[in-house]
Formats: C-alpha cells, sequence, structure tokens
C-alpha cells in the first residue's frame, strides 16, 4: 500500500476506530458508572466505583491507585469534559481525561501499572527495560532549547532506558510553528531538516459562510428543486475564498514525535511509539520522520510497536480485557466481533472477560 493511498484512507480509518471502540465500550459500560456524550457516535465517559474504575483493567487500577506518582495521571481533567453530563457519583468531581474509552494513557496504563506486565521477563527483555526500573507516566522530557531553557513537554511513559508515546484515537501527532521547533537545540544534530516533513499552519481560525454578512443568502426556499445544493455550494465557494485570504505560517509535521526523538538524544535512551496496527497512517508518519534522522546509531534506538505486538506477551485475563473493549489481540487473531460482544459480557459479568 503506497503512502498516498494510507494518507488518503487515514480518516476513514480513524472514523471507523472510533465507531467501533464507541460501540464496544457502550456495551462494556453496561455494568459500570458511565456517562456517553452528546452526539450521533457517542464516547463512552467511565466514572470512578468502589475502588474500581470501568475504564481500567481491576489489577492495573489497584497499583495506580497504591502508587502517589500514578495516581496523579488523574489529575488531568478532560478537555470536552463541560460537554459532558454531569458525573452522578459522589463526592462530585469533574470528569478526568484517564476516564474516556478514546484515550491511549488509559490504555498504555492499563497494561504497564498490572504487576504482572512490570515483573514479566519476556515483556523486559522484549522491550530491553533494565530490571529494577519502574515505569514514570507523563515524565517531564526538558528537552534542551537554544535559549539554555528547556520546554515544558512530557513523554507519555518512561521506563528505563525507554521513552514511549502512545497513540490510539488521535488524528495525527500535531503540527507546530517553524520558529518553535527550530529552537530545539539538537535539532540540527539529529535531523536532515530538509527532509523532515512540512506543512502550512493557519494563525487564524477558519471562518464559515454565516460569518460574511454581506455575503451570506437565506433567500432560496427548500421546496425548490436544487435550492439546498444551490445553497450548500454559494457557501462552500464563500468558505474557500475567505481561507485563500487567511494568513498562514510554515511549519513542521509531526511535532511530537521531533521532540520525543530530541528528548531520547539528549538523555541517551531509546524511543518508541505504540500504536494500533488499525493506523497505518501513524506508522507511515513514524516512518517519514525516520527518514529525517542522519545517524544510524540514533535509527537504531527508535522503534515501532503496535497494542497487538504485546498481546502473546500479556497475562490472558488483560487479554481478554483488551479484546472486549479495544478490539486489540494478538497478530493474525481477528478479535471476536461487535456483535458478539453483549452476550458474552452478560454472561461473564462485571469484568466482560473470560473466566
Amino acid at each position: 500500500m503506497g503512502s498516498n493511498l494510507i494518507s488518503a484512507t487515514a480518516p476513514l480509518r480513524l472514523s471507523q476506530l472510533r465507531s467501533e471502540l464507541a460501540f464496544r465500550n457502550r456495551l462494556y459500560a453496561h455494568n459500570h458508572p458511565h456517562v456517553e456524550s452528546y452526539g450521533s457516535n457517542p464516547v463512552v465517559v467511565y466514572a470512578p466505583e468502589h475502588g474500581c474504575h470501568g475504564n481500567f483493567y481491576p489489577p492495573a487500577y489497584a497499583a495506580i491507585t497504591a502508587h502517589p506518582a500514578w495516581i496523579r495521571r488523574f489529575d488531568k481533567i478532560h478537555a470536552q469534559g463541560r460537554m459532558l453530563p454531569t458525573p452522578q457519583i459522589e463526592p462530585a468531581r469533574k470528569w478526568r481525561e484517564l476516564d474516556s474509552c478514546m484515550s491511549s494513557d488509559a490504555l498504555l496504563m492499563n497494561i504497564f501499572c498490572a504487576q504482572e506486565v512490570i515483573a514479566s521477563p519476556a515483556i523486559r527483555q522484549m522491550m530491553s527495560i533494565d530490571a529494577d526500573s519502574q515505569p514514570q507516566f507523563g515524565w517531564k522530557a526538558r528537552v534542551p532549547l537554544k535559549s539554555k531553557r528547556v520546554d515544558r513537554t512530557e513523554v507519555d511513559m518512561r521506563w528505563g532506558d525507554l521513552l514511549m508515546e502512545a497513540k490510539l484515537t488521535e488524528s495525527d501527532f500535531q503540527c507546530h510553528e517553524a520558529h518553535v521547533v527550530e529552537a530545539y537545540r539538537d535539532l540540527d544534530a539529529v535531523f536532515d531538516r530538509d527532509l523532515l516533513p512540512r506543512v502550512q499552519i493557519r494563525i487564524r481560525r477558519r471562518r464559515q459562510a454565516v460569518e460574511f454578512a454581506e455575503e451570506f443568502t437565506q433567500e432560496w426556499e427548500p421546496p425548490c428543486d436544487g435550492a439546498e445544493d444551490v445553497a450548500r455550494e454559494f457557501h462552500d465557494e464563500i468558505e474557500a475564498r475567505a481561507d485563500v485570504e487567511q494568513p498562514w505560517q510554515p511549519g513542521y509535521a509531526s511535532y511530537q514525535l521531533i521532540r520525543n526523538v530530541l528528548a531520547a538524544y539528549a538523555v541517551g535512551a531509546n524511543f518508541c511509539v505504540i500504536h494500533d496496527e488499525r493506523r497505518p497512517d501513524l506508522r507511515e508518519s513514524w516512518f517519514q520522520l525516520m527518514t529525517a534522522v542522519k545517524s544510524a546509531e540514533m535509527r537504531v534506538r527508535c522503534k515501532a510497536l503496535t497494542w497487538q505486538e504485546l498481546v502473546p506477551y500479556l497475562p490472558g485475563q488483560l487479554g481478554d480485557f483488551l479484546e472486549v473493549k479495544y478490539g486489540i489481540v494478538a497478530p493474525g487473531c481477528i478479535p471476536l466481533p461487535v456483535g458478539g460482544l453483549e452476550a458474552l459480557i452478560n454472561d461473564e459479568g462485571e469484568t466482560g472477560m473470560r473466566k
């Protein structure tokens, strides 16, 4: 599959994955306190319950609540929390990012907070982890800048000498203005700047046709044949013309990858992108960025891994949890179809896992 085809199908693949996760979690959440976001394809957001949390594998959540640094990850407020129904729990709390069924950080912690995973020699060997280290989530990378200061961004996880960026339903690796990316001290030492993916970033938000009062019209009548199509075409023309006039400035694509590779370079660590195998667009973006890394030694320290590739190394019940809730199974296997989930969940109790 060529990169152009992957890019063209990326929105469809993302939409399909989000729809599947939403459907699976609407069924799975039946036995857990939760709400659904507003809209035609609602996202499930779970509430904590008596020492448990519907969005988490129970042993992993028990480990999180017993670890002060890990439980602080719940301090991050859900970005769209104000648009969600009010949680009916006591004491009252705001929605958190880790409550969402779409959260890649929650998926990361579901796996790497489970003590069976942390203690697994096979996992440690596969990921080249030092035997005495523990995962750190939201690790402050403090990537050096040319100004002799450091940035304030976080890496999703650091485990020993491995830095990890987790992705699930995010659309991409973000873009950033050129002057921000070029302020990193080691940018030219690590990357061939000419090979880094570039974008044009809009300085102002895109305006809709209705905001152009002097041109917007509602004079057509819906009963008139073709009036709606004419109106839509007219509005699209207004918006397209305004879009061309918008100010833009140069930027870089895959900013998170650039920043994290620079973080790994600065501390002599490895870096891994972990993503879903149903998102080849993210993998393609990572491989594209890798072509810009100058040093062969640094390229060897950069890796890609899918959630699915981890499954054969995980405890059986955790694997069942990932299959039911996320549709994540070992490579070459087919997850339980969404149509068969309801009977499985009803038959096997609150966890939704095989006994």
